[in-house]
Order: C-alpha cells, then sequence, then structure tokens
C-alpha cells in the first residue's frame, strides 16, 4: 500500500517530533546512484522523500540543485527513470514524492502522469511553479488517483492565499523560508515560523518548511515550530562531494545529523 506524505508526519507527530523530509534528484550523479542514495536516506532517517525530476529551466532551483539537475539531464535520465526510482524507493516503505516543474507534467499527460506515478507508489506531486487556481486538471488527476498535492507558500502570501493553498493541499503544505531559489544559507529565514503560523490558521493540517535548511542546528530550529523539515541542497552537495561510496556514505551522515536535530527539537 502505498504510504502518503500525510501519514508519514502523522507517524513522527505521534513520536514526539517533526517529520525529516530529504530531496535528491533522480539521475545524479546517475540513475542507480540517486535510487541507492535516495535508500540511504530512508536508512538514516528520512521520513519522506522528494524525488526530484530534472527539468531544463529550473526557476527556483539554486545552484547546487540545478547543476545536479543539469547533470542529470546531461546523462540522459528521462521521466520514465524518475518513475522507476520511485518505484524502487517507495519499496522502502517511505512516503515518496516526486518534485517536478508542471510543464513536463503536461508533455507526459497529466492524467497518465497521475496514473503511472500512482502504480508505481508514489505519494505524490510537489509542483513549485503550480499555483491552484491554474491546477485544475491536476487537482483532478490527482484526486482520482489517491495523490498528495503540495503546493507552495512564500512569506509574502497574503491571507486568501494561504487559504486558497491550504485548501488546496493534500499531505502538507511546503512553506518555503525565504523569498527566492533555493540553497544553503547560515541561517533560516527569519520570518519562517511566522509563515507556518499564518498558513495553519489558514487552514493546514501540516505545515512544512524548506528552503536554507543545511545543517543540525537549523532542523532542531525548524523542527520546534513546523511539521516537517525540508533539506535539500545540502543532501545533494553532500552526495557529491566524493564519487561512489563514499558520497552515499557523506550523505548519510549528514542525514542522521539532522535527523538528530529534529529528535533533540521534539525532546526539548
Amino acid at each position: 500500500m502505498t504510504r502518503t506524505s500525510g501519514a508519514a508526519i502523522d507517524d513522527a507527530r505521534a513520536q514526539g517530533r517533526a517529520a525529516l523530509v530529504v530531496y535528491l534528484p533522480v539521475g545524479y550523479p546517475d540513475v542507480a546512484t540517486s535510487i541507492e542514495a535516495a535508500r540511504t536516506a530512508v536508512a538514516a532517517g528520512a521520513d519522506v522523500v522528494e524525488l526530484g525530476l530534472p527539468y531544463s529551466d529550473p526557476g527556483m532551483d539554486g545552484p547546487v540543485v540545478a547543476a545536479a539537475a543539469q547533470a542529470a539531464l546531461d546523462g540522459g535520465v528521462r521521466t520514465a527513470d524518475v518513475l522507476h526510482a520511485v518505484e524502487q524507493v517507495a519499496a522502502t516503505g517511505a512516503a515518496t514524492l516526486v518534485m517536478t516543474y508542471y510543464n513536463p507534467v503536461l508533455r507526459y499527460g497529466v492524467e497518465t502522469f497521475a496514473r503511472d506515478l500512482a502504480a508505481a507508489g508514489g505519494a505524490g506531486l510537489i509542483t513549485p511553479d503550480l499555483i491552484p487556481d491554474e491546477a485544475g486538471e491536476w487537482v483532478a488527476a490527482a484526486d482520482a488517483h489517491g495523490l498528495d498535492k503540495v503546493f507552495l507558500v512564500a512569506p509574502s502570501s497574503t491571507p486568501e492565499r494561504l487559504e486558497l493553498t491550504a485548501a488546496a493541499s493534500r499531505g502538507f503544505v511546503y512553506a518555503a523560508s525565504t523569498m527566492g531559489v533555493t540553497g544553503e544559507r547560515a541561517t533560516v529565514g527569519e520570518r519562517a515560523a511566522e509563515l507556518v503560523a499564518r498558513t495553519r490558521a489558514a487552514g493546514a493540517e501540516r505545515v512544512c518548511v524548506g528552503i536554507g535548511v543545511s545543517t543540525a542546528e537549523h532542523a532542531t530550529e525548524v523542527a520546534g515550530y513546523a511539521d516537517g523539515v525540508i533539506v535539500g541542497s545540502a543532501a545533494v552537495r553532500a552526495l557529491g562531494s566524493a564519487p561512489g561510496p563514499d558520497g552515499l556514505a557523506a550523505l548519510g551522515e549528514l542525514v542522521g545529523r539532522l535527523r538528530a536535530g529534529v529528535e533533540r527539537a521534539g525532546a526539548a
């Protein structure tokens, strides 16, 4: 049975902690290694895995993620590889989402993508460039196949936008801690806690925070007020820090530290 991101977050909540969500792009450094990397993250403590579908025009991606996605594209990765990766990673029992810009979904066919993602055991999609107002076809396909619909909010989001996004999302709402592209930062955006509170007040059941989270200390901070802690660039950097098993080991060590950071917040 497919594990949803909501179930994974609720299970973490029952343990008295936030969930740890780890993003990794499929095909970096190659498809087989990216699958092994996701499995490594799960073994080290990730509750939810976001598998990135590499795209040639990544408007939200910071330099680390963009470079990894370009390397994957140069290596010939395709949407079929992403669906294969979903099947392999979901088999671990972890909730497995695909994070993708909307154009590849349109090109594949929205209903067909939803069908194939569900068949692979995927939990759903995170769509950073798609707003609920323009997501009618995806919402219908996701609802038909029981898939999570994760939309984004930002510090600039109006109360009306927060309400619309909270109502449209299933699984969780992705709160971007700061404006701008993804990437590692010295601090998490100071308005992130306020954004989580505003999004919950707008009706969101679960709110996870990403952008800028890269250390165990960040994880502890964010886990103190959010339902989930999302880490992307730092995980990609760790994986790419060395070839083969050494890169996988570095990733596993990072995820282990992040999980410990999340648990420290729960114990506080």
